[in-house]
């Protein structure tokens, strides 16, 4: 069991003016807790502030086995656009390919003929009135109706 402190009485806690932990003596209590102190470095009278508990140690992360990958590798959106592509490239029927205006309206699985990027897949409807189109070149938002 711990003694009880009172007016008096040493305790130890951080000093505000030293920035250390030192000796104070206890000036002022408020029933049994601890209100001012006096710092027997320095002198100066302040608050009590309890000294913080020591932050436990982690233990240290255990080993990855082999063959485990370090990190996941993120996939490069214009190699996975690419990829797409080429899969449903086959499905292309260039002559039903719409000429790309800014003012039409398109749908989802369109084919548009943009000046530009070429022939694109209408993968997206936005709001806002835009759409995200599968290029060979990667994904791109353009605007429309």
């Amino acid at each position: 069991m711990r003694p009880v402190k009172s007016a008096g009485d040493f305790v130890e806690t951080n000093c505000t003016k030293c920035k250390a932990l030192t000796n104070h003596t206890i000036v002022a209590m408020i029933a049994e807790l601890i209100v001012k102190v006096e710092c027997n470095v320095c002198h100066s009278v302040h608050k009590y502030h309890p000294p913080k508990e020591a932050k436990a140690v982690k233990a240290p992360k255990a080993a990855r086995p082999a063959g485990e990958p370090v990190r996941r590798v993120k996939k490069d959106p214009v190699l996975e656009a690419a990829a797409e592509w080429d899969e449903l490239q086959a499905s292309f029927d260039p002559e039903r390919a719409i000429p790309y205006n800014m003012t039409a309206t398109y749908r989802v699985r369109n084919l548009v003929l943009h000046p530009t990027f070429g022939i694109g897949l209408v993968q997206k409807v936005l709001p806002q009135n835009k759409i995200e189109v599968l290029f060979k070149d990667g994904r791109k938002l353009l605007r429309c109706g």
